[in-house]
């Protein structure tokens, strides 16, 4: 069986700094922001050339807690991308602000920020762009439309660690960088949790009491917080997979060229662009034939995945908002052709060799 990620083989390799790291941690009793948060706090804000990261639960709550802190809530509008994990939209409901979909690219999956200064009004308060895949959105053009328009840009990164455009970091463009660490990220704990990337030192003072219950300690609570603390022993863990991860992302992007190499004209398969650096958390292609390939793939023990079959637009969840299909063409074209393919560092080149020739026997 080929998996999409194998987390095991990665396991294998760093098994032994892993347990010592674990033992450290448990002979040291401290388990809640602790050593080992701050250490890694500051390395991911030192990796970004930013002057703070915060270390919170999850990648929802980076999300959730980046725009509670700029300011964003009831009856607020926040524009972003209905092609990407429901957590997106989740997060901007939890703030009593309403999401406010922007059709794609179509090349690159990403919100498509030429269409977004028509759907800005008088109650738009920010920007969530999602780094889809791995690849970097327009940040260039988003951040003038924000600075035009005084709106706040929330960078979901939950997908993107390590990618960049013209070598600045994805997460350091906007007023907030928001990651995820779920097990199967490029960077992934072995658990959940989180961070948020920031330069305003007023907005990280009010994110670090919203991850603790409204408190900077000693038992005063200034505002109404959270529990969204990133614990002692997932910070340990992503410190030793931290000081792989530039390494990992280029082993993706081998990976990836050399899917792109034998897969081209058989299916859609993502492209390069100038500037932009893709960290290929999913190499994803595109392509009408999706379930005859997936069928294919089944039969011969190898796992592929489709992200997203159901837009956010589309969702039962999100009804209430008022859209319809047909409201965002490129979305829901993505959704019906797009199938991702295993992709993990130690993917071997025979497998992907392997892949491509059922996929290319199969169209």
């Amino acid at each position: 069986m080929v998996p999409m990620i194998d987390l095991k083989k990665e396991f294998a390799e760093i098994k032994k700094e892993v347990f010592d790291m674990l033992a450290e941690i448990l002979e040291s009793s401290q388990y809640i922001l602790g050593p080992k948060v701050a250490e890694f706090e500051k390395k991911i804000a030192d990796y970004h050339n930013v002057s703070s990261a915060i270390g919170v639960a999850s990648g929802t709550d980076a999300l959730h807690l980046s725009l509670d802190a700029l300011g964003i809530g009831e009856g607020d509008e926040v524009i972003t991308t209905p092609f990407t994990f429901f957590a997106t939209a989740e997060a901007i409901l939890y703030t009593g602000a309403i999401p406010v979909f922007v059709d794609i690219e179509p090349g690159t999956l990403n919100i498509d920020a030429s269409l977004i200064e028509k759907k800005i009004t008088s109650k738009t308060r920010a920007i969530v762009p999602v780094h889809i895949f791995g690849r970097p959105a327009d940040m260039d053009a988003i951040q003038k439309l924000a600075k035009k328009h005084n709106l706040r840009v929330v960078e979901d990164c939950a997908q993107a660690f390590g990618s960049s455009i013209n070598g600045k970091r994805a997460g350091s463009f906007g007023d907030a960088g928001c990651f995820s660490f779920y097990p199967s990220k490029n960077l992934g704990a072995y658990g959940d949790g989180g961070i948020i990337t920031l330069n305003d030192l007023t907005v990280a003072d009010k994110v670090k009491k919203l991850r603790n219950h409204g408190s900077k300690g000693a038992y005063r609570h200034e505002i109404i917080g959270f529990n969204s603390r990133l614990d002692e022993i997932q910070a340990g863990i992503l410190l030793v997979k931290f000081k792989r991860i530039d390494e990992y992302n280029r082993k993706r992007r081998q990976k990836a060229a050399l899917y792109t190499e034998l897969l081209s004209g058989a299916v859609k398969c993502p492209s390069e662009q100038e500037g932009f650096y893709h960290v290929y958390h999913q190499y994803t292609i595109m392509t009408p034939k999706r379930e005859v390939i997936r069928e294919k793939l089944k039969a011969a023990g190898i796992a592929s995945v489709v992200y997203y079959p159901i837009p956010l637009h589309l969702q039962e969840a999100l009804r209430f908002l008022g859209y319809k299909e047909g409201d965002f063409p490129v979305t829901e074209r993505a959704a019906g052709e797009v199938l991702s393919l295993p992709m993990y560092p130690g993917l071997e080149e025979e497998t992907v060799k392997r892949i491509a020739e059922i996929i290319k026997g199969a169209v």
